[in-house]
């Protein structure tokens, strides 16, 4: 037998191994994707031993599921003012921003108090986080249950696009909407990015990163996206940022020293006897008693500056609940500044305000209020502090 031979032989022999060893690594992958296609090792939240409930005949109990109101089959143009109607989560429609009232209805009662009183209060932060009437919905099927704790470092890699905050809430194995948390089992997932800021409405550019992004995160926690149509989410963005934009309302309202000016020194000591917080930007804010502020207050110079002559007094009128009566107050430490600073209150032009100027603007300011109020977007809501900042 000739070398040749031996050589042919020998390169036959292996390329039968390799073919018989490619075609075994072949079997066994398939057989793993079976496995894994039809295993149960995922956290089947229906079948955990000691959940079982007792096996007794009585009548099924019929619960009303949370959910978001379907909304109605002839899509309308977007109107602010009117109620909305907020899609079911679960549907790929998506919510005109149409400025009315939105949220889930409420859970069937439950025999207990406390625990319903808890319930309504997680559907009421999963309605402010996901809000069909100032952010895109984005429905999210999952394949199985899915505990928060496995998903939620993955739902942390979207929480932006842009400037525009992203949020996810699940529905809960309980039948509750609610945010997702470490120790929650969720059968649905509901997404939402926000349509609009105080500075811009969500663009094309951001939207075709949200879905891009959105399918990453959707693969890796087992879900399918069901995603909205561009132009029309588009166009409920602009909308919805043309009214933030018309009631971008900020009043101030001015202190002119009636002699020298004042030392900073001095200023200090009065603004916080007057009840002036100092935050560490060096703004000086009026607390409201619950971890915000009524009104802030700038001194008009650089922090270098050892005195000035003018003091500003600002209003964020969309950012403070008509209750609290902010214009009103302001207005009243202006007065009571007047008295400690030798000042007069004046206008950007340095007129003075009368009393009945001042009377008049507070009406303009109820007006504004109404305004807001027939938008669906109170002053000092949850919603709107979301828009306007």
């Amino acid at each position: 037998m000739t070398d040749l031979q031996i050589t042919l032989f020998g390169a036959g022999g292996v390329f039968i191994v390799g073919v018989f060893s490619y075609n075994k690594w072949q079997e066994y992958k398939a057989k793993k994707s079976v496995e894994r296609a039809f295993s149960t090792d995922h956290d089947d939240v229906l079948m955990r031993e000691g959940d079982a409930p007792a096996v007794e005949a009585q009548e099924p109990v019929l619960r009303q599921e949370p959910r978001f109101d379907a909304a109605p089959a002839a899509k309308a143009e977007p109107s602010f003012g009117a109620p909305p109607a907020a899609p079911v989560p679960d549907a790929p429609v998506h919510a005109e921003p149409s400025l009315g009232v939105a949220g889930m209805e409420a859970p069937a009662a439950a025999p207990v108090a406390p625990v319903q009183q808890e319930v309504s209060a997680a559907s009421e932060q999963a309605t402010s986080l996901v809000d069909p009437l100032i952010d895109c919905l984005l429905p999210l099927s999952l394949e199985a249950p899915v505990r928060g704790d496995k998903i939620l470092p993955v739902l942390q890699t979207l929480r932006l696009v842009g400037n525009k905050p992203v949020h996810f809430i699940g529905l809960h194995v309980n039948g509750d909407w609610e945010p997702i948390t470490h120790g929650g089992v969720y059968t649905k997932m509901q997404g939402g990015v926000q349509l609009a800021s105080r500075s811009t409405a969500l663009n094309e550019l951001e939207y075709s990163e949200l879905v891009t992004r959105l399918r990453g995160v959707a693969d890796e926690i087992g879900a399918e996206p069901e995603v909205p149509d561009m132009m029309e989410v588009m166009a409920e963005a602009r909308n919805l940022h043309r009214f933030v934009a018309g009631h971008d309302a900020q009043l101030g309202v001015n202190l002119h020293t009636n002699g020298a000016p004042w030392a900073i020194s001095t200023l200090l000591f009065a603004l916080e006897n007057q009840g002036f917080d100092v935050r560490p930007d060096g703004r000086f804010v009026m607390p409201d008693g619950d971890g915000g502020y009524l009104f802030s207050l700038s001194t008009n110079v650089t922090l270098a500056e050892e005195t000035t002559p003018r003091l500003t007094l600002l209003l964020d009128v969309p950012c403070v609940a008509p209750a609290r009566d902010g214009f009103g107050a302001m207005v009243a430490c202006a007065k009571a500044l007047v008295g400690r600073l030798d000042a007069t209150i004046v206008d950007d032009y340095n007129q003075a305000l009368s009393d009945a100027a001042l009377a008049e603007i507070a009406g303009q300011v109820q007006e504004f209020y109404q305004e807001m109020d027939a938008a669906d977007i109170p002053a000092g809501s949850t919603r709107a502090l979301r828009l306007f900042s």
